[in-house]
């Protein structure tokens, strides 16, 4: 007779820790990249559970950033998470990216549809959906699965708390991000928000969707009235009128909107955990001071891992 199984049982395991990821580019110039690794090197003292790294509209930076996947792997304790975007991208031109990135030890990858060529048509055979890419991603991974020693690519995807630009609705992107689950997706990375409704709202209308995977929220410092108001116009989505008037009255006095950025930052990171998240996922813009006040400002409970733990204080 074979034991019961306990799965079924009742269970005191305490809650699983918040996850802390952060997002990063790859630099344009020498002078960006010295700054880019002064913030990483800060980043990396955090011990987050992976970075990512994006991707340029079109590929237009990949082989930047596969240098710096590169250079994380090799140079830092930090685990890549690598951005790839597929629209117009053939299905023979994307696999030699993805055996690519494997190749160089990825086993991360955030699937996005990407922003569509202003000029031209698509090939005819070109991916259009990121549903399509996490499908590819995963014949990838099943090609070459001896290699993962029964492991497998942890596969990212889009989420959006506010109606994506070129959706005719919200239901319509819970749709989409159902899709992107049934073809293998992992997790779900949300795009920015600026109202604390917005993510709480998504994530009932998803899981009434069927949708299941991890919806991790994207969090901004939002200290920048310039960036809030250009990322406002690409995004579609209309930034807190509130934040705004109190940022534009801070005009002058960059230490008084710093402030008013990482509270109104720090609420919208606080009312998402409140909600349920699963993990907290900052845009940095290749900056640390803010995201770290930000972080510094919340109670997360995070693992650590002795033997870093250990470097760091030998590293004080």
């Amino acid at each position: 007779m074979s034991p019961p199984l306990l799965l079924g049982a009742p269970s005191k395991a305490p809650s699983p820790p918040i996850a802390l990821s952060y997002e990063l580019f790859p630099p344009r110039s020498e002078a960006a990249s010295r700054t880019l690794w002064t913030t990483i090197r800060e980043l990396e003292a955090t011990d987050p559970d992976y970075v990512s790294v994006t991707y340029g509209a079109s590929g237009s930076n990949h082989d930047t950033a596969l240098d710096l996947v590169e250079r994380l792997q090799l140079e830092t304790t930090l685990r890549p998470l690598a951005h790839l975007t597929c629209v117009g991208g053939t299905p023979s031109e994307l696999t030699a990216v993805v055996d690519d990135l494997l190749d160089r030890g990825v086993r991360g990858i955030l699937a996005l549809r990407g922003d569509a060529p202003r000029h031209g048509a698509l090939p005819q055979d070109a991916l259009r959906h990121a549903q399509d890419l996490v499908a590819l991603i995963r014949a990838a991974e099943g090609r070459r699965s001896a290699q993962f020693a029964a492991g497998k690519v942890a596969i990212g995807v889009a989420a959006y708390p506010a109606k994506h630009p070129e959706s005719p609705s919200e239901a319509h992107d819970v749709e989409v991000l159902l899709a992107k689950q049934r073809a293998g997706a992992d997790f779900a990375i949300t795009q920015v928000f600026f109202h604390a409704e917005q993510y709480s709202s998504l994530v009932r209308r998803a899981r009434r969707a069927g949708v299941t995977i991890p919806i991790i929220p994207g969090i901004m410092p939002l200290t920048s009235l310039r960036r809030i108001e250009k990322l406002s116009v690409l995004s579609g989505v209309a930034a807190d009128p509130a934040l705004v008037d109190r940022l534009r009255g801070a005009a002058g006095d960059a230490d008084a909107a710093h402030r008013i950025g990482v509270e109104a930052s720090v609420h919208l990171a606080e009312a998402a955990l409140d909600a349920g998240a699963p993990g907290l996922h900052l845009y940095t813009f290749n900056e640390h001071a803010a995201s770290l006040e930000v972080l510094g400002r919340l109670d997360l409970p995070r693992p650590v891992r002795p033997l870093l733990a250990a470097r760091h204080r030998a590293a004080v």
